[in-house]
């Protein structure tokens, strides 16, 4: 798995964090044996699951495919957990369940493309959101797109390498850096695919 590059490591053997010399010994291991126990105590919570499942439905959100190339071949998986995390420098992110079948490959090439998908195009998000390897065979890929996996007719996407990455809970944090991205005539004045309550939903009136 990658991790952050920034991330700094106690190597075995190093002189290790650097402590107050006019604290006493004892106090010292005292109070890194609580924090210790404080993190241990941190990660252990009363909240059902399908409650919280149940509450963050109530979230509305875009819907995107998260896609790389493997093998030479498009694949990817649909993603609700996206949204920017800085202009400058240009960084993007999404997070993706461990047990994901499609992510390690793409993770392996260090890009990917996040796809956000317009209203009409639930049957792509259905498309990627099951397992296998032929989920991108019927989808209609943008060409001339310099070897990205670009779903065509989406609202906008953005390809990005890998910057890094993050085990959180039963998730990975993703983070990307943006390395290109759809010209600003992409979308057509499309409406966005939306999630809402367990089902899609659709934007009324007039398009943006």
């Amino acid at each position: 798995m990658h991790r952050n590059d920034n991330v700094i490591r106690c190597a075995a053997g190093s002189a290790g964090p650097k402590l107050d010399a006019a604290e006493p010994a004892g106090v010292r291991m005292r109070s890194m044996e609580q924090g210790t126990v404080a993190m241990k105590q941190s990660e252990v919570s009363t909240i059902d699951s399908q409650a919280l499942r149940y509450a963050l439905g109530r979230f509305a959100s875009g819907i995107t495919v998260i896609s790389g190339m493997v093998d030479n071949m498009p694949t990817g998986f649909t993603c609700q957990s996206f949204y920017s995390v800085s202009l400058n420098p240009p960084l993007v992110s999404f997070c993706v369940m461990k047990t994901s079948k499609s992510w390690p490959g793409i993770r392996l090439s260090r890009r990917f493309t996040v796809n956000v998908l317009a209203e009409e195009q639930q049957a792509v998000s259905d498309a990627f959101a099951k397992s296998g390897s032929e989920k991108g065979k019927h989808v209609d890929w943008a060409t001339d797109q310099g070897g990205k996996a670009v779903i065509a007719k989406t609202l906008m996407w953005l390809d990005c390498s890998l910057h890094s990455e993050h085990e959180l809970g039963d998730h990975f944090m993703i983070i990307g850096k943006v390395e290109e991205m759809s010209p600003v005539d992409w979308d057509r004045q499309r409406n966005p695919l939306i999630y809402f309550r367990g089902q899609y939903r659709q934007l009324l009136g007039d398009n943006a």
